[in-house]
C-alpha cells in the first residue's frame, strides 16, 4: 500500500479507508450500516423480490414496440430492425411479469400496512434497480407504504429507482454482504424471470434453506412456464442430487395473489 496521508485520522482518509489493508473493516462496514438502518425503521422482517432489472413496464414495452413497428415499415429490408422488433415483441411479453411484481409489492404492503404499528412485518425488499425491483417497490408506493432496497455499485451504473423509502435506501459494493442483508430478515422469497444474478440469488437462498443455515420460508418461482423451460428441476430428483421433499421448497405462482396466498398458507 503506499503510505497515504498520515496527519489526518484513518476514518477521515478516503485513500487509507479504500486500500486493500482496509478490506475487512469495510466489509464490516456494508454489514454495520443496513442493520443499523432497518433497525432505527423498525423493520421486523421482509419480503423479497428478485428478479430481471431488464423487464420493462408494459407501457414502455409498448411504445418501443409501436417504435420498432414504424422504423421497419419504413425500411423494410433492414436485418438490424427486424432484431429490434423480435426483441421489442419480447420485452413486451415479459413486461406482464413487471406488472405481476407490482401488484405483489402492493398486496403485500397493503396486506402487512394496513395499520399504524411501532414496528414492520413483510417489508418488501428489493436490488433497488429497475426492472422488477422497481416494480416491487413501486407497488409498495402504490399502497402508500414504506419498502426497502439494497442497490449495488457496478461498473454500469445502477441508479435506485424512485419509489424506494429514502431511509431504506441502501449502496453497496459488496455481493456477499447484499446477500446475507437480502435473507437476514426475509420472512418470504418471490423470485421473477431473471438473468445470472436472479439465479446466484434464489440458489443461495435455496441451499441455506436446504441445509438449515436460516429458517425454512416459502420461495415462490413467478411464471411456472419459464421456471419449468428454463431448468429441469425434476431432474435433481432424479440424479439423486436432491431429495424429493427439497421440490417442496417451491411453489409456483402466476399472480399476485397466488404469491400472497402461499405466504399465508406457509405462516397460518
Amino acid at each position: 500500500m503506499t503510505m497515504s496521508n498520515t496527519s489526518i485520522l484513518p476514518c477521515d482518509d478516503r485513500q487509507f479507508l479504500h486500500s486493500d489493508e482496509c478490506y475487512g473493516p469495510r466489509l464490516e462496514l456494508e454489514y454495520l450500516k443496513p442493520e443499523i438502518g432497518f433497525s432505527q425503521q423498525h423493520v421486523n422482517s421482509t419480503i423479497v423480490l428478485f428478479g430481471s432489472a431488464r423487464t420493462l413496464p408494459p407501457e414502455v414495452a409498448a411504445q418501443r414496440l409501436k417504435e420498432a413497428e414504424e422504423a421497419l415499415a419504413a425500411s423494410p429490408q433492414d436485418a438490424g430492425l427486424k432484431r429490434k422488433l423480435a426483441e421489442a415483441k419480447t420485452q413486451l411479453d415479459c413486461s406482464h411479469y413487471y406488472q405481476v411484481a407490482r401488484d405483489f409489492g402492493a398486496l403485500c404492503t397493503r396486506e402487512c400496512q394496513s395499520r399504524q404499528l411501532p414496528s414492520w412485518d413483510f417489508v418488501v425488499l428489493t436490488g433497488g434497480g429497475g426492472g422488477i425491483m422497481e416494480a416491487g417497490n413501486r407497488g409498495a408506493a402504490d399502497s402508500g407504504g414504506i419498502s426497502a432496497a439494497l442497490n449495488i455499485e457496478l461498473p454500469f451504473e445502477q441508479h435506485p429507482n424512485p419509489y424506494i423509502t429514502p431511509e431504506l435506501s441502501f449502496q453497496l459494493m459488496y455481493f456477499p454482504i447484499r446477500k446475507l442483508h437480502f435473507l437476514r430478515r426475509a420472512k418470504a422469497l418471490g423470485c421473477f424471470p431473471g438473468g445470472f444474478g436472479t439465479m446466484d440469488e434464489l440458489f443461495e437462498a435455496l441451499t441455506l434453506i436446504q441445509t438449515g443455515k436460516i429458517p425454512p420460508m416459502p420461495v415462490m418461482l413467478f411464471g411456472r412456464d419459464f421456471w419449468k423451460k428454463l431448468i429441469n428441476w425434476e431432474l435433481f430428483v432424479e440424479k439423486g442430487m436432491i431429495s424429493p421433499e427439497d421440490l417442496n421448497l417451491l411453489t409456483f405462482c402466476e399472480t399476485a395473489q397466488e404469491g400472497w396466498d402461499a405466504i399465508c398458507e406457509f405462516y397460518r
